[in-house]
C-alpha cells in the first residue's frame, strides 16, 4: 500500500474547496493554486468540514459503497446477477465466473480504492487530533464520522478479504511493512472503533437530507459488526435502540422506498452534480433491448411470489423476441433527478438484522412481528407459530435476499453470516470453498512482503 497520504489530501481539498462538492458548498475562497499546508486545513472548521466531505464525494465516487461496477461486484459474484458482456478487460467477466486471481484489476482496485479512503479518514484523524483551534464539541463530531468511515471500509475489506492490514497512522513507514491481521482480531478492533465513535456523534443529523453519518448510522454498523461475531444479545440491544428512535418511521409505501426524503432511511450518499440519476441507474439501466453487460438472474425472478410488490416494482422484464431479461428498477431517474439519493442504510435492515439476532436467541415470537412487517408491506402472507428456529433464520436470509438485492453486497454478507455461502457452489459453475475470500492483490504482495502467505487457494 504504497500511498503518499499528503497528496492524496491536498489533492482532495483542493478538489473540494475548487469546486463545491456535492455534499455541501462549504467555502467560496481563493486557494492556493498547488499546495496546501495540511496543519491549517485542521485550524478551520470549514476547512476541516471541507476534507470529511471530500471523504462522503469519495465513498461516493469509488469505494465499496459506489453504486456502480463496484458496488455490483458482489451481486455478480454471488447469485443476483448475470453478466452479458462477452469481453472485458476490468476483471469482471472473471469476478462473476468465479475465477478471479491475484492480477484480477477489480481485486486491486477495490482493495486500493478503500485503502486510499481509510488513509484520507487516519489523516483527518490525525488532524482533528493535533488541531488547537477546532472547538471540542466540533473536533469531536468530525473524529466520530472519520472513525465510522474507517470502521465501514476495513469491514467491508475484512469480509472480502479475510485477513488485512489495519494501518490506523499516515505514516508510510509503518505502513510499507505492516503486517496482516486476522479477521478475529480485525472485527474486534472495527468493533472497539466504532464503540468509540457512537458517542462522539449526535443524534440529529447535520443535513437534513441525512448525507452524514449520525450516531444511529454508526450504531447501525456496530450491529452487524457484532452479528458477524455472533454477538446476538449485543447487536439486539443495539438494534433496539435505533428501531425505537423518533428519527424513523417504518415506510409502508413500497413505491416510495427509494425516495430521498424518506423518514425510513438512515444514511444515503448524494450524486456530484444535482439533478444526476444515481449510479445504482445508469450501472443498471437497459431498455427495449438486451443488457449491455448485467441483469438479474431468471432464477432470482423465480423465488418472489408473483403479488410481492418489490418483483413489480422494483424489477422491470424487458422482452425482446423470445428473449426476456430482467432490470434491476428500484431507483427511477434516468435523467433530471430530483427525488433520489443513493441509500446506504435504511430502517428495514434494522428490522431483519434485528429479527436475525432474535431468531439465533430462540426469541422466534418476538423476532415474527419485524420480519412479518416487510413481508406485509411486500404483499406477501406472513408467518406464523409454530415455526422452529432454522426455519424461521432461512425465512430471514430469503427476506434479505429479496429486499436487499444489489445493494452494496448485502447478499454475500448475508451468506456469510449465516455461514451460507456453500450454497453458492450449486448455482455458480466455478465456486469454490476457498472462494469465501478474494485473493490480496499480487502489486501489494510485491510491494510488502508482510502481506504473505497468500489467501489459500489462490
Amino acid at each position: 500500500m504504497k500511498i503518499t497520504i499528503h497528496n492524496i489530501l491536498i489533492t482532495g481539498i483542493l478538489s473540494v474547496l475548487t469546486t463545491c462538492i456535492s455534499c455541501e458548498k462549504m467555502l467560496e475562497v481563493d486557494m492556493p493554486t498547488n499546495q496546501i499546508n495540511s496543519d491549517q486545513i485542521f485550524e478551520n472548521i470549514q476547512t476541516a468540514n471541507a476534507a470529511l466531505s471530500g471523504l462522503y464525494a469519495g465513498l461516493y465516487d469509488n469505494s465499496p459503497l459506489s453504486g456502480d461496477q463496484t458496488g455490483r461486484i458482489l451481486a455478480l459474484y454471488t447469485d443476483e446477477l448475470n453478466y452479458y458482456q462477452a469481453t472485458s478487460n476490468t476483471g469482471i467477466i472473471e469476478i462473476y465466473q468465479n475465477t478471479l486471481i491475484d492480477s484480477n484489476p477489480l481485486v486491486n482496485s477495490y482493495w486500493t480504492n478503500a485503502y486510499q479512503k481509510i488513509y484520507m479518514s487516519n489523516a483527518i484523524l490525525e488532524g482533528v487530533e493535533n488541531s488547537t483551534a477546532l472547538p471540542s464539541a466540533e473536533k469531536e463530531r468530525l473524529k466520530g464520522e472519520a472513525l465510522t468511515i474507517r470502521s465501514i471500509l476495513f469491514f467491508y475489506l475484512q469480509q472480502v478479504y479475510g485477513n488485512i492490514p489495519y494501518p490506523v497512522t499516515t505514516n508510510y513507514m509503518i505502513n510499507q511493512t505492516i503486517e496482516k491481521t486476522p479477521t478475529a482480531e480485525v472485527l474486534q478492533r472495527i468493533e472497539s472503533d466504532l464503540k468509540e465513535a457512537v458517542p462522539l456523534l449526535n443524534d440529529s443529523y447535520r443535513n437534513v437530507e441525512r448525507i452524514f453519518l449520525n450516531r444511529k448510522s454508526a450504531q447501525l454498523f456496530l450491529a452487524k459488526v457484532l452479528m458477524t461475531q455472533k454477538k446476538w444479545n449485543e447487536a439486539e440491544i443495539v438494534l433496539k435502540e435505533i428501531r425505537q428512535s423518533s428519527l424513523y418511521v417504518f415506510q409502508n409505501d413500497i413505491t416510495k422506498v427509494f425516495e430521498k426524503s424518506g423518514t425510513h432511511i438512515i444514511w444515503q450518499l448524494k450524486p456530484k452534480n444535482n439533478t444526476d440519476p444515481v449510479k445504482e441507474m445508469s450501472s443498471y439501466y437497459f431498455a427495449n433491448a438486451a443488457p449491455l453487460n448485467a441483469a438479474l438472474t431468471p432464477a432470482f425472478y423465480n423465488i418472489f411470489d408473483a403479488s410481492d410488490k418489490r418483483r413489480l416494482n422494483w424489477i422491470t422484464p424487458v422482452t425482446v423476441g423470445s428473449n426476456t431479461w430482467y432490470r434491476v428498477n428500484k431507483y427511477k431517474n434516468t435523467t433530471n433527478n430530483t427525488t433520489e439519493y443513493s441509500i446506504v442504510l435504511r430502517l428495514e435492515e434494522v428490522y431483519l438484522l434485528l429479527a436475525e439476532a432474535l431468531a439465533q436467541q430462540d426469541k422466534t415470537s418476538e423476532a415474527l412481528p419485524l420480519i412479518n412487517a416487510v413481508r406485509q408491506r411486500a404483499n406477501i402472507s406472513v408467518l406464523t407459530l409454530p415455526l422452529t428456529k432454522e426455519a424461521l433464520l432461512s425465512e430471514i436470509l430469503l427476506e434479505n435476499r429479496k429486499e436487499f438485492f444489489t445493494e452494496f453486497g448485502h447478499r454475500f454478507m448475508d451468506l456469510k453470516r449465516n455461514n451460507q455461502l456453500t450454497i453458492l457452489s450449486g448455482v455458480k459453475t466455478n465456486w469454490k470453498t476457498f472462494h469465501q475470500v478474494w485473493p490480496i492483490p499480487q502489486k501489494e504482495l510485491l510491494l510488502n512482503n508482510k502481506l504473505n502467505p497468500q489467501n489459500e487457494g489462490y
